[in-house]
Formats: structure tokens, sequence, C-alpha cells
């Protein structure tokens, strides 16, 4: 698979992951593939345990991309997860093999107020 499909697949991924349809968002990944959340140290095996543990969260979620950079192998989606109308800033990190992917890694950041000493030097973005 070339970027170009890579990138088709990325996209897939995450209007089906918006839209929780659990079986084409889990369609990019590898029997064996393997999801880690460094900041609450999980690591989950396998397409279909991903799968299930996406499946079984009780939080209303929805998905917005604001890009997705790679090339090869090594593809990274930045995007605002928000749980329950809550937002999240998350980063995934896919490592594809053989045309999907084989390792995700995922970070999360919660937004937070700005700094006061920096209000002349900055423009807010929402």
């Amino acid at each position: 698979m070339d970027d170009q499909g890579k990138l088709a697949a990325l996209q897939r991924h995450w209007i089906a992951s918006d839209a929780n349809d659990f079986e084409a968002e889990h369609d990019i990944y590898r029997e064996d593939a393997v999801l880690d959340y460094p900041q609450s140290g999980e690591r989950i095996r396998g397409r279909s345990n991903i799968q299930q543990s996406r499946f079984v969260q009780p939080n209303k979620k929805r998905f917005t991309v604001r890009r997705m950079v790679g090339a090869n192998d090594l593809w990274v989606s930045e995007f605002v997860l928000t749980y329950d109308g809550v937002p999240s800033y998350v980063v995934s990190i896919m490592e594809f093999r053989d045309g999907l992917v084989a390792h995700e890694t995922q970070y999360f950041g919660d937004r937070f107020e700005p700094s006061p000493s920096r209000a002349n030097l900055v423009k807010r973005t929402g």
C-alpha cells in the first residue's frame, strides 16, 4: 500500500470512529495489532481486544481530525476526542506493516487556561 492508500485508510478509520461504526473503525488493524496508552499504562493486544475495549466504553464520543501526516509506515493523526461534551486533544501514532496498523500509541492532553504572563504574546485560537 502506498502513502495515498494509507492516508485514505486513516480517513476511513477516523470517519468510522466518529460514527461509532466499530466494524469499519477496526478494519485498519492487523489481527496481532498492539495499542498503547502510555498515560494509563495500558497495552491492548489484538484487533478484537482493541475493538472490544472501545465498544464497552460508556461515553458518547466524537472525533474531529485536525491533521494527518506521515510517510511510508509511520503516520500521525492529531484530533480532538470529545467524551460526553468534554474535549481532549489526542495524538495517535500508527505504525503500518503490510498495509495494516501493527502498532498504535495514543497520547491525550486536556485543555488548560493560558498563562497571564504571555497574554501579550499570543492569539487565542478557541
